[in-house]
């Protein structure tokens, strides 16, 4: 679906190291501002068990995974909504994507320099929220002026529309995220081609040193405080750790390292998990001797949308579709024991694909 995360955050947060580790892609990281000065993309796979549990059942010749998109932003500035350091450029970059990720410095390293020059987690998303929130409250000014115009001739539309634009001004001139202004769907629309900055979903990364990738410290908990009226998700991870999983190349090695350090999974798969539920998206499977293959679709589409990401003419000619539950096909093994059990559900254009759902398309054009 061509869906990015933007990585942002201030200078020497650890942005480029946790974008390496990510994608191995190697984004040039150094001691420095501004070393990421185009944004570099990487392409990483959504970690999913289920994938496995189908390949064994059904032995296809190849197996896609689904992926997600994340886009190395480089560090923004105080002043970046003014043009300082290389913001306007920058800014354009996260308008772009789709969400946001939100790295913040939660460790203490004499050896890493600090644009601000003290380590203080709150300060840094106060910084980065600000020179949004002013390139917002720039859109918004703007869209206001000319709709005022237009409102005086007496376009009830535009009246309307000038209601729900100070809203959003106010709490942003407050110091709030779009994000948190409460707007029904006929409100969202209004301001939906503004591509509001601070309105985008956020998770925050914590970037904290290794000894503290188990209990977290001080900046952590100062950080949680900060967000918690955002109601938004903190993830805690230590880049360096990350950094050193992703040069392991055999899977035992990577097992092994884990375990070193007590932890189940590396922190960027629940990175990346929590990032594609934070888009609000789903993965229903087709499974053949052919493939075995992952899809992604936003939670809430029907059968003939969930059709069309295969291909435009599966929604077009959309006529059914033959439905298994993952849990099902692991209980029963084969397509034949699903049938003659009678789980294999026969679905039309109204249904709602649930995560995990295995499904094959009848369609007609």
């Amino acid at each position: 679906m061509g869906l990015q995360c933007g990585i942002v955050g201030l200078p020497n947060v650890g942005k480029s190291t946790l974008f390496n580790a990510l994608s191995s892609a190697k984004a040039e990281a150094a001691n420095f501002p501004f070393c990421t000065i185009e944004p570099n993309v990487g392409i990483v796979t959504v970690p999913d068990d289920r994938l496995k549990v189908l390949e064994d059942l059904v032995d296809p010749k190849k197996v896609l995974p689904t992926v997600i998109e994340f886009v190395d932003i480089a560090g923004l500035v105080k002043g970046a909504s003014k043009g300082e350091g290389l913001g306007n450029k920058f800014l354009a970059n996260i308008r772009e994507v789709d969400a946001i990720l939100h790295v913040v410095r939660c460790f203490n390293d004499d050896n890493v320099v600090h644009v601000a020059g003290s380590v203080d987690p709150v300060f840094d998303k106060d910084v980065i929220d600000t020179e949004l929130q002013f390139k917002d409250l720039e859109s918004i000014d703007k869209r206001i002026q000319r709709l005022m115009k237009i409102a005086k001739s007496g376009d009830a539309a535009a009246k309307k529309e000038l209601v729900v634009l100070e809203k959003y001004k106010t709490a942003l001139e407050g110091g709030a995220n779009a994000r948190s202004v409460e707007a029904d769907e006929d409100e969202l629309k209004m301001i939906h081609d503004l591509s509001l900055l601070t309105i985008k979903p956020v998770i925050y990364v914590a970037n904290v040193e290794e000894g503290a990738v188990h209990t977290g410290n001080d900046h952590v908990t100062a950080l949680k405080e900060a967000v918690a009226a955002e109601n938004a998700q903190v993830i805690m991870i230590s880049a360096s750790i990350e950094a050193q999983i992703a040069e392991l190349e055999d899977e035992d090695e990577k097992e092994m390292f884990l375990e070193e350090y007590g932890l189940k999974e590396s922190g960027l798969n629940r990175l990346i998990r929590a990032s594609y539920a934070l888009l609000e998206l789903i993965t229903y499977f087709t499974a053949g001797p052919q493939e075995v293959r992952a899809w992604t679709i936003k939670n809430g589409w029907k059968a003939p949308q969930a059709a069309g990401v295969i291909h435009t003419d599966f929604e077009k000619g959309f006529i059914k579709a033959e439905v298994i539950k993952i849990d099902d096909y692991k209980a029963l093994k084969t397509e034949v024991a699903i049938k003659e059990a009678g789980k294999m559900a026969i679905e039309g254009k109204d249904y709602i694909v649930q995560d995990g759902d295995v499904m094959h398309f009848r369609f007609n054009v």
